[in-house]
C-alpha cells in the first residue's frame, strides 16, 4: 500500500456541478470521495478494540471505519435507512481489512434509537472502547428570517442531542482506556452567515467535548475533538446549488477540500492510547494550509 502520485494528486475543483437530495449519497458523488487510504499502513494501534461511528455510511465516518478496521477494530456503523446503499459498501471495505462490520440502521434523534445503538454493538461485539460522534445534518439558508424554527430544533437534535445521546448510553459501557471522538468544524470556530444552525451546533459541541472531557477523566475516558474545514462528503452536493459544489473548496490555501482519506487518520490518533494517551479535551483543527482557526 505504498504511497502513489495519484494519492498525493488528488482532484482540485471546479467539479462538475452536482445537487443531490438530502441526505445525499456518496455512490453518486462525482468525481467519487477518496477513502481507502492505500499508503496507510496498519500498525495493531486499535487491535481487538470496537468502535461505534455514528453517520459511518459514507464521508469522514465511511473513512474512520476503514482505518479503524486496518488498526484491527471491529466497527458498528449507524446510518440513516435512506443510507443503506453507501453503509453497504462501506461495511464490505471494512470487512476487506479483516474486521467485523455491524450496520445498525436509524435516527439519532431519537433517544431509543440511541440507547438501542449502543446495546446491540456491545451484545454483538461484545464490549464498546471508542465512540465517535459524526452524524451531521446541514442546511445553508441565506438569512436570520429563512431560517425556521423547525430546521434550527432538527440541526441541534441531529449535531448536538444526538452526540449527548451516544454519550450518555456509551458511557456506563466503557471501561478506562476508552475513548470518545467528536466531529466538529471550523465553522464553530469562526461562525458562518448562512449556517447560523450548524455552527451553533459545532460551536455547542466544542464547549462540550472540553467540559465532557473534565467529568470523565476520573473514570479513564479520554474525549478529543477534530474540527476539519471543507471536506468532499454528500453533506455538500445534498446541501449547496450544483453551480457552488463545483467550487467547493477553492478558496483554501491547498486549492481544494480535504479527502476522507486525509481527515482519518486524526481519529485514529485520538483513539489510540498508544499516540495520545495523555490528550484529552483538545480540539484538533485540519484546514489545509490555513494557520490560524481564529
Amino acid at each position: 500500500m505504498a504511497d502513489t502520485p495519484a494519492d498525493r494528486q488528488r482532484p482540485k475543483p471546479p467539479y462538475p456541478a452536482q445537487h443531490q437530495d438530502k441526505p445525499g449519497s456518496e455512490a453518486e458523488m462525482r468525481p467519487q470521495p477518496r477513502y481507502l487510504a492505500s499508503g496507510y499502513k496498519g500498525a495493531d494501534k486499535l487491535e481487538n478494540k470496537v468502535a461505534l461511528i455514528t453517520g459511518g455510511d459514507s464521508g469522514i465516518g465511511r473513512a474512520v471505519a476503514v482505518l479503524y478496521a486496518r488498526e484491527g477494530a471491529d466497527v458498528a456503523i449507524v446510518h440513516l435507512p435512506e443510507e443503506q446503499h453507501d453503509a453497504e459498501e462501506t461495511r464490505q471495505a471494512v470487512e476487506t481489512e479483516g474486521r467485523r462490520a455491524l450496520l445498525i440502521k436509524g435516527d439519532v434523534t431519537q433517544p431509543d434509537f440511541c440507547r438501542q445503538a449502543v446495546a446491540q454493538t456491545v451484545e454483538e461485539l461484545g464490549k464498546l472502547d471508542i465512540l465517535v460522534n459524526n452524524a451531521a445534518f446541514q442546511e445553508h439558508q441565506p438569512g436570520l428570517n429563512d431560517l425556521s424554527e423547525e430546521q434550527w430544533d432538527h440541526t441541534f437534535k441531529v449535531n448536538i442531542y444526538g452526540y449527548f445521546r451516544m454519550v450518555k448510553a456509551a458511557v456506563p459501557h466503557m471501561q478506562p482506556g476508552s475513548v470518545i471522538i467528536n466531529t466538529g468544524s471550523i465553522t464553530g470556530i469562526r461562525g458562518s452567515g448562512h449556517l447560523l444552525d450548524y455552527s451553533a451546533t459545532k460551536g455547542a459541541i466544542f464547549a462540550f467535548t472540553k467540559s465532557l472531557a473534565q467529568n470523565l477523566v476520573s473514570q479513564g475516558i479520554r474525549v478529543n475533538c477534530v474540527a476539519p474545514g471543507p471536506v468532499w462528503t454528500p453533506l455538500n452536493p445534498s446541501d449547496k446549488p450544483a453551480e457552488k459544489v463545483a467550487n467547493f473548496g477553492q478558496k483554501v490555501p491547498m486549492d481544494r477540500p480535504a479527502q476522507p482519506e486525509e481527515i482519518a487518520p486524526a481519529y485514529v490518533f485520538f483513539a489510540s492510547n498508544i499516540d495520545s494517551s495523555y490528550i484529552t479535551g483538545e480540539v484538533l483543527t485540519l484546514l489545509g494550509g490555513e494557520t490560524s482557526a481564529v
